[in-house]
């Protein structure tokens, strides 16, 4: 009996690790010397998800997502980042660009 139960636990997390995706989000910004991400997936707080420059001057943080579409942008030195070359724009109700992710 004990067993079973070993096994089900054992399944269930199984389960919430595939629930969802780890996406690597980063940023070359050398200069800057603070960067966080901002987004939907955190109702776009400005400070809760700083990243990490590496040697290379590239911003990186990596977070779980479920499967779906969410907006993000960069806030950088106490800015948001307005340019991100190579990243799908999307308007956002304040005349500027947010940036979309994609999880499948």
């Amino acid at each position: 009996m004990i067993e079973k139960e070993k096994r089900r636990i054992k399944g269930k997390d199984k389960e919430k690790k595939e629930a969802g995706k780890d996406v690597e989000f980063t940023f070359y910004a050398p200069e800057r010397t603070g960067v966080y991400l901002s987004g939907e997936f955190n109702q776009w707080d400005t400070r809760s998800m700083p990243m990490k420059k590496d040697k290379d001057g590239v911003w990186k943080i990596k977070i779980r997502l479920s499967p779906g579409r969410y907006e993000y942008k960069f806030f950088a030195d106490n800015q948001w980042v307005e340019d991100l070359p190579g990243a799908e724009p999307a308007c956002n109700p304040f005349g500027t660009k947010n940036y979309v992710v994609q999880v499948k």
